[in-house]
């Protein structure tokens, strides 16, 4: 077995996280699959795999071999495309990566209708709310929320979305509805952050054309590292939450949540489709991308 078959048969290891099941994703016996990687860490003179009765799991020498491998096989497809004669068809392994929340309800739509438009196209998507290395990686593309810096990536810019302050109708009949974010001390809030909790939110300042932002301390009643959970909270009264604007679209529409201090928002957040600048040639990638730019420009409540 060569050293991208072997690569391969690893990467299958690693992704299915088990001997047997990569055997039957790649129409091999268990035991070649187990003298393949055997063989692979003699070579290299690692262990890459913890074996356990129930799971197979990448050691740190594993992770990072791992990246190596999906960089290359990625890169071998890619040339190997690029000298096929009919690249208008796309084939193989769409890697996609997005925030949670915004790869649940946009994000992983796209993906199902790419790959019924096109059935030679695998996809695996990574929803979390972390940046990941595209290239370390070996993904295809990514949808990020942020404004990004320069780098070698290729970015198209598809909306943007805003940082809200919301409530439950109800609550706010109860406790009032805040005009200034001073207000903020009278009322409770409902913190959503994925880090350590929040103690303050920030507002921008109206009609001021500086970047100055004011800090305004919070008394929060109840803290979560979800951002469901958060707008759960906040439609049953519990007080006031902060969420990007895209998250409640629905319960906005619904009339079970209603934004406040609109005019004191912080600048809007680019939305952006980004992909390394080499992998666009592949018909999967310029096909994945075109389609989610304008699904995207036309999705409701980026703006």
């Amino acid at each position: 077995m060569d050293r991208l078959e072997t690569m391969r048969v690893f990467v299958a290891v690693a992704e299915e996280r088990g001997f047997a099941p990569a055997a039957r994703r790649l129409a091999m016996s268990p035991p070649a699959v187990t003298r393949a990687i055997a063989a692979l860490e003699r070579r290299v003179g690692a262990r890459l795999l913890q074996r356990t009765t129930r799971v197979v799991r990448l050691t740190e020498a594993g992770a990072r071999f791992f990246a190596d491998c999906k960089r290359i096989l990625d890169d071998v497809e890619a040339a190997e495309n690029a000298a096929a004669e009919n690249q208008s068809e796309p084939r193989g392994e769409l890697v996609v990566t997005a925030p949670l929340v915004f790869g649940r309800m946009f994000v992983a739509p796209i993906v199902l209708e790419f790959l019924a438009r096109e059935p030679q196209v695998r996809a695996r998507t990574l929803l979390v709310d972390h940046v990941v290395d595209l290239v370390e990686g070996g993904i295809d593309v990514a949808v990020r929320i942020a404004h990004l810096p320069d780098s070698s990536l290729t970015a198209i810019e598809v909306g943007t979305v805003r940082r809200v302050v919301c409530a439950s109708p109800e609550y706010l009949a109860a406790r009032g509805t805040p005009a200034a974010p001073a207000d903020l001390a009278s009322h409770d809030a409902v913190v959503f952050s994925s880090g350590a909790a929040q103690t303050e939110w920030q507002f921008g300042t109206p009609g001021s054309r500086s970047r100055a932002l004011q800090s305004v301390p919070l008394r929060s009643r109840f803290a979560v590292n979800n951002a469901d959970a958060a707008i759960a909270a906040a439609v049953a009264g519990a007080g006031l939450t902060r969420v990007l604007s895209y998250q409640i679209g629905a319960q906005v529409q619904a009339g079970s949540l209603q934004i406040v201090l609109e005019k004191h928002a912080v600048a809007a957040i680019p939305v952006s489709v980004v992909f390394p600048a080499g992998r666009r040639s592949t018909a999967k990638v310029r096909g994945f991308v075109e389609l989610a730019v304008e699904r995207l420009k036309k999705a409701r409540w980026l703006a």
